[in-house]
């Protein structure tokens, strides 16, 4: 008797011990005032057991300590569901959640505000750009973007149209998948010009996966996933205003409201404009004038095109904290962009074959757009089990886009359709979380490329015979040729995707299998794997499949803004391609204060794809597949150092190595227009109260491959096959006056560098030769601009 009460009381001991210590804290995030928003209803709970809590009305919450259990999961309806490492002895912990697909939970400690955060709980690599980090350049859309950023290249694909891509792992930004709220958006007809048609002002995060990405989000993605997440109504402010303009006169406005209809429904609108009518002509006449001959066609093509823009977004979000979210939204967008040579009047312009002969026939170039996008997120939580939700995403675009590059027209329209449902829930215990669902895509382009033919006298001559300007320069006759690429696809899938969590490792493997109307059905591996020796130490890894069909039309912007005749094959392959890497993630003291230390080597590897070859011959742009025997494959290694030598000071020094190869005029070369390296140092600084900051970044790019012209007549070719380098500099001013109002000032390219000869043939803008595309450096000087934010915050 004596010993069975003797066990029970040092049960009962055992038993208070295991529960008498606490922890609390509060959950949140932070707003686009960086400023904190507490959030009601995040549950709370060790894992592995019954024992957890959900935040209060203030974001407030409190919970007994379990015996040897430091493993905290934090998940709530809109935001990921994290695993944090509580050591003993810890009772009071603030966290900091993240929205949608960024896995970034931390105890939030003071001293520096990261602006860029580096995941290093996230088994996949990921950086976060806040607004933060969005306001130290002139962002005024999401091409603008990555100014600060090493990981990510933006550049004009050509010189005419303004057109803007992205390259991500040393390939073209069609590799990568760009999203809004994990929806499909930047992707068929949007690819050249959908970088401009996210404004800046409604961004308020912008994540950056490098690698293989989930199963989860498709099969589209090869080198990355590019996920940007827009301004929520239930945390922005009662009105943002955000004006705009530079030393050119480009002028912008951005208008944002929200309205907090109850405590779960609120809407909001947000409405930009863009708006630039100026003539920009800066060209070098000394780089153009060949053989004693001059045209002033040469001096006359505008550096940028003109262009009116606006855009409108309205969203509605439905919010029960714990049990059900709800988020609808639809875009309008209407673009004009025209450009060409200043002369150049669409009223009056007639294709008149002996002012080409003169060189006086002026080059013009225009597109309209409109553009409307709508989509429908539902999310389910289940009563008392965190871990599980069912969510279900419903999205469709109609894109229509028309226009004409000289005497050339085109055409593009596009209907697209997706579905996703997915489901998440446990095996057991949350160190083992699946993944699964279903999804559907659907597809339907109609493309048409009206192409006039022009052939010149030195064209008929015998082979070895030495031309004269005037056989280059004029006619002997012309012909009308047509292209039309219609594609429609329905492409139903399922996937299913497995996390396995130890105490120091997290493997994720994942498969989905599709079929495709047009390719038939195909599967889709991948994996991740993330190693922790401690807590500032991370090594992850990751490898996988990616597919995509190719639209060669609107994806090919510079070679129908040029003259080259389009040669493509009747049947192109599905694009398929490996990608596997690694990365090393070190947080250590240097000089005794912060710094990030992380370097990331990936591979991307062609089994099939589609060439645009520019290099067999310089009046012709040959579209076929990649031969089973040849080789297509980008390398890209990268170090970076982001450290805090002082309070509120901030640099980023980093170093990108691109090896690109691809197989092109049946040889094994150097990708075309691939900067060989880039380096990047940037660098911040806040006064106290953050009412003065300071931003400098510079960028050192290397040289390029740029298609050879050895078979073009001596007279009139470069004298160069690859780009120098050459460095470019920003630098901005922002000045906070109070604390919903601040102003900003800056300068790009503030050492006024620019590419002398972006156009080849400038002179002859119907010739053969005349290609827009090799554009490898900026085709505008230094700018200057301005503007201003104001906001008028709910009073809480």
């Amino acid at each position: 008797m004596n010993i069975a009460v003797i066990l029970g009381f040092i049960f009962v001991l055992t038993a208070v011990n295991a529960f008498s210590q606490s922890l609390s804290g509060t959950a949140f995030e932070l707003n686009e005032n960086n400023k904190k928003a507490n959030l009601e209803g995040v549950n709370i709970q060790w894992q592995g057991t019954t024992v957890g809590t959900s935040t209060d009305k203030n974001g407030n919450f409190s919970l007994p300590r379990v015996s040897g259990n430091t493993k905290l999961v934090c998940s709530f309806l809109g935001y990921r569901t994290d695993t944090m490492d509580v050591k003993e002895g810890i009772s009071k912990l603030d966290i900091r959640m993240f929205n949608s697909s960024v896995t970034l939970s931390q105890v939030v400690v003071s001293g520096n505000s990261e602006t860029t955060i580096i995941s290093k709980i996230n088994p996949r690599q990921t950086q976060l750009l806040t607004q933060g980090e969005l306001y130290r350049a002139a962002c005024c859309n999401l091409s603008e973007s990555f100014e600060t950023n090493a990981s990510v290249d933006v550049m004009y694909s050509d010189a005419i149209t303004g057109a803007k891509q992205i390259q991500l792992l040393g390939l073209a930004g069609i590799y990568s998948q760009i999203q809004t709220e994990n929806v499909p958006s930047i992707r068929g007809l949007a690819s050249a010009y959908g970088l401009n048609y996210i404004p800046g002002s409604w961004m308020e995060s912008i994540q950056i996966s490098k690698g293989t990405s989930s199963v989860i989000n498709g099969y589209e993605s090869i080198t990355g996933q590019i996920n940007v997440e827009f301004k929520k109504p239930a945390k922005s402010d009662k009105l943002f205003i955000n004006l705009f303009t530079n030393s050119n006169l480009r002028q912008e406005a951005n208008i944002n409201g929200s309205f907090r209809i109850n405590d779960k429904l609120s809407t909001m609108v947000m409405v930009h404009g863009d708006y630039f009518d100026k003539e920009i002509n800066k060209i070098d006449s000394t780089q153009i004038y060949m053989n004693g001959e001059y045209s002033n066609l040469a001096e006359n093509f505008m550096d940028l095109p003109k262009l009116n823009t606006i855009s409108i977004f309205n969203r509605w979000d439905y919010n029960v904290p714990g049990k059900y979210i709800s988020r609808f939204g639809i875009r309008f967008l209407r673009e004009d962009r025209n450009g060409g040579t200043i002369d150049y009047d669409k009223n009056t312009f007639v294709l008149d074959t002996s002012q080409i002969n003169q060189k006086k026939l002026p080059y013009g170039f225009g597109l309209k757009t409109l553009r409307t996008e709508a989509f429908w997120k539902n999310g389910f939580m289940f009563k008392d089990k965190p871990w599980k939700s069912l969510g279900i995403i419903l999205s469709g675009v109609n894109h229509e886009q028309s226009g004409f590059f000289g005497v050339n027209n085109y055409h593009g329209n596009e209907k697209s359709l997706y579905a996703n449902m997915i489901y998440q829930s446990i095996f057991g215990n949350t160190d083992r979380k699946f993944n699964t669902g279903i999804s559907f895509l659907y597809d339907e382009f109609d493309e048409g490329y009206d192409q006039t033919r022009f052939r010149y006298i030195y064209q008929d001559l015998p082979a070895d015979s030495v031309p004269s300007m005037y056989q280059i320069t004029h006619l002997s006759g012309y012909s009308q040729h047509s292209y039309n690429w219609d594609r429609s696809e329905m492409v139903p899938g399922a996937f299913f995707e497995y996390t396995h969590t130890w105490r120091t490792l997290v493997f994720i493997a994942g498969i989905r299998g599709d079929y495709s109307s047009n390719h038939g059905f195909f599967v889709t591996p991948r994996a991740n794997l993330r190693y922790q020796f401690n807590e500032k130490t991370v090594i992850r890894g990751s490898a996988g499949l990616g597919y995509r069909s190719a639209n060669v039309i609107s994806e090919s912007i510079p070679v129908i803004a040029s003259q080259r005749i389009i040669e493509m094959d009747d049947s192109l392959d599905q694009e398929k391609a490996m990608n596997f890497g690694i990365n090393f993630s070190k947080e250590f003291k240097l000089f005794g204060k912060k710094a990030d230390f992380d370097i990331d080597l990936y591979r991307t590897e062609f089994i099939k794809q589609v060439i645009v070859d520019l290099d067999k011959d310089p009046t012709t742009a040959y579209i076929y597949n990649l031969g089973e025997d040849e080789k297509s494959y980008a390398n890209s290694f990268q170090v970076q150092l982001n450290y805090h030598p002082a309070e509120r000071f901030s640099t980023v020094l980093a170093y990108r190595l691109n090896d690109g190869w691809s197989t092109s005029s049946g040889k094994l070369q150097r990708r075309l227009m691939q900067p060989r390296f880039k380096a990047l140092a940037s660098f911040s600084y806040a006064t106290k109260h953050e009412k003065w900051k300071f931003d400098l970044t510079g960028q050192l790019n290397g040289s390029a491959r740029i298609s050879p012209q050895n078979l073009m007549p001596e007279i009139v070719r470069r004298d160069y096959e690859k780009s120098p380098v050459y460095s470019i500099i920003n630098a901005q001013i922002t000045k906070k006056f109070k604390e919903n109002f601040d102003v900003y000032i800056g300068a790009e390219n503030l050492l006024n560098y620019t590419q002398k000869d972006p156009i080849t043939e400038p002179f002859i803008p119907y010739h053969t030769h005349f290609d827009t595309g090799m554009v490898w450096g900026p085709v505008i000087g230094r700018v200057i601009y301005g503007g201003l934010r104001y906001s008028i915050p709910y009073k809480d």
